[in-house]
């Protein structure tokens, strides 16, 4: 685990970055000027070079015998470049042997460095400028053709110190260095600052997070960031997500306190039963039959919730379903045929205007249809009735229960396929029910990548509809 926090390794990063930057750019800048100074000097000995060349010529004298016939140079007056030196200007020429032939007077008993390579580069007709030492002085030297006429007669070499433009570069190193410096304790505060910046946000989860483990209060959410840059987008993907745990846990809490009801009712009657039982364990047979008969139908409602809640919970796990042709007007009158004997002073038909076929899981689908339809005759009273159909629309196939019933609210719809809902309470338990059907039946439909919606008319009845696609991808 790193020791420094991320805005800190952030701003340790902008201003590396920006240091070796600032780096680069200095030696740029110096070895550029180093350059730029480097060629106006050669320009200046090429001048100079010119201009005793030009001296030499006006003299008269023959240069070539002057200088590579010894006995010619003891006859004629020695040449001399007095008039054209300077104190920062050190002329030399030599013969093509290499033999100083003339110097000035400011290389003050000195000779300036001809090398081999040097003195064969000159007398092949070119000029080289190099680096080199005057005693213990840096300097920069021209070495050139000493012409007579278009003949190549000796090697003419001018130098310069190269004291000023090193001291120019000594001073630019300085204060390009200082520059650097003091912009790198500028970056590294306006690193701080806009790293700080640009982490609020993840400061702001970071908070809303520990408070939410204090108070244990899902409801709070992240104060949403300004654009659409990454830090934007985790702001919304954090509240989006705690929007998400907060309906999660709000439907466990609902889940539990709902399981823990409907589990007390049947078991509060069980145990006033067996209280009966034991006080009366004397009793006829006669006296021991109803509260048995109650028993039995706690235990069978116990059964059947558990069978449920099952169910779902091999649901959430992904519990695979199997893929088979199934004929949903046959199904339609398969469940008419299961549910007549619980339509007691009801109408329940069915209503099948064409043969629909689809792939699914029969079983599961029978169930659904089963829940559907039982939930339509708990909620329908005497004189009613209840119509399941079966129809095609484009690529879907519906099945629609239709019932003349009581109806549901407005503000209870959104919730009817939640588990353990019912919008009357009483109605429903006295019936038996525990409210997972409809649950079930919505997981179903979206199993075989279809749905369910329902349509209300309180004092009218209700329209459930589950469709399904005809040729459904993958079940799972």
């Amino acid at each position: 685990m790193s020791r420094f926090s991320l805005r800190t390794r952030l701003a340790l990063g902008y201003t590396a970055f920006f240091g070796a930057v600032l780096v680069l750019l200095g030696i740029g800048v110096v070895l550029t000027v180093r350059s730029e100074l480097r060629a106006e000097m050669v320009r200046e000995l090429q001048a100079s070079s010119d201009l005793i060349q030009r001296d030499f010529d006006d003299t008269g004298i023959k240069l070539d015998d002057y200088f590579n016939n010894p006995s010619f140079l003891e006859r004629t007056r020695p040449l001399s470049v007095e008039g054209l030196e300077t104190p920062s200007l050190y002329v030399q020429a030599a013969s093509l042997a290499g033999r100083v032939v003339v110097t000035s007077g400011s290389l003050k008993q000195q000779q300036l460095p001809l090398d081999p390579a040097i003195r064969s580069t000159v007398l092949g007709g070119r000029e080289q400028a190099v680096d080199t030492m005057l005693g213990e002085a840096p300097v920069l030297m021209l070495a050139s053709p000493l012409r007579d006429n278009s003949a190549i007669v000796g090697v003419l070499l001018v130098a310069q110190p190269l004291r000023e433009i090193n001291r120019t570069i000594q001073l630019l190193s300085m204060s390009v260095t200082l520059i650097s410096l003091i912009a790198l304790l500028a970056a590294l505060r306006g690193g701080a600052w806009l790293a700080g910046r640009a982490l609020v946000p993840v400061g702001q989860v970071a908070a809303t997070a520990r408070q939410i483990v204090r108070a244990e209060d899902l409801a709070q959410r992240v104060p949403a960031a300004q654009g659409s840059d990454e830090l934007a987008q985790l702001t919304a993907t954090v509240n989006e997500m705690l929007e998400r745990l907060e309906v999660l846990f709000s439907s466990q809490r609902r889940f539990v306190a709902d399981v823990s009801h409907e589990l007390r009712t049947p078991l509060t009657a069980m145990r006033g039963n067996l209280e009966l039982l034991r006080r009366t364990s004397q009793a006829a047979p006669a006296q021991i039959g109803p509260s048995l008969a109650a028993m039995e139908r706690e235990v069978n409602r116990l059964v059947r919730m558990s069978s449920d809640l099952l169910l779902l919970a091999q649901a959430e796990s992904g519990v695979h379903l199997r893929s088979e042709p199934v004929a949903l007007d046959e199904l339609v009158l398969e469940v008419v045929r299961d549910l007549a004997p619980l339509a007691q002073g009801l109408t329940l038909r069915p209503a099948i205007a064409e043969q629909v076929e689809v792939m699914g899981d029969r079983d599961r689908l029978k169930q659904a249809l089963l829940n559907m339809a039982a939930n339509a005759l708990q909620h329908t009273p005497p004189g009613g009735s209840v119509t399941l159909a079966v129809a095609c629309a484009g690529n879907h196939a519906e099945l629609v229960v239709h019932d003349t019933g009581v109806g549901i609210d407005a503000e209870a719809l959104p919730y009817v396929f939640e588990r353990f809902f019912r919008a009357d309470r009483a109605r429903s338990r006295a019936a038996g029910g525990a409210g997972l059907g409809l649950a079930i039946v919505k997981w179903v439909a979206e199993a075989h990548a279809g749905g369910v919606n329902v349509r209300s008319t309180p004092g009218e009845g209700s329209t459930f509809t589950l469709w399904l696609p005809i040729h459904p991808p993958a079940l799972t």
